[in-house]
């Protein structure tokens, strides 16, 4: 059964973990890396999402995808409420990367309680 639930939890786990590293080496990309504020929180939650795919990875568990779908909403609510939504690169990063990991993280906890959708 474990190994059945940790078979289609792969492929969102692994784009989690590219989600996390496109998140941190988003403000270098964008270049919003004088901004403190904005570029400590990429690179914290995706050092967080990096931690939780990686365990994912190795021995799956629902709430690993439910902390990252909370860090999918961190990282969309962040740019309000640390005040760096004026930054429009750092706010559109986080946004967009944000909605992508709820997503993502959304279709793992999804899969979990409809195993049976994709036969």
């Amino acid at each position: 059964m474990a190994i059945a639930l940790m078979k289609g939890k792969r492929t969102q786990d692994w784009a989690i973990l590219v989600l996390a590293v496109c998140l941190f080496v988003s403000p270098w990309v964008f270049g919003f890396t004088s901004e403190a504020m904005p570029s400590w929180n990429a690179w914290i939650v995706a050092v967080m999402l990096g931690v939780l795919a990686t365990a994912a990875l190795s021995v799956f568990a629902e709430w690993e995808e439910w902390a990252n779908m909370g860090l999918g909403l961190w990282s969309i609510a962040s740019p309000w409420l640390l005040g760096f939504a004026t930054n429009m690169n750092a706010m559109w990063t986080n946004v967009v990367l944000g909605v992508l990991i709820f997503a993502v993280s959304a279709w793992a906890v999804w899969d979990v309680h409809h195993p049976h959708a994709h036969a």
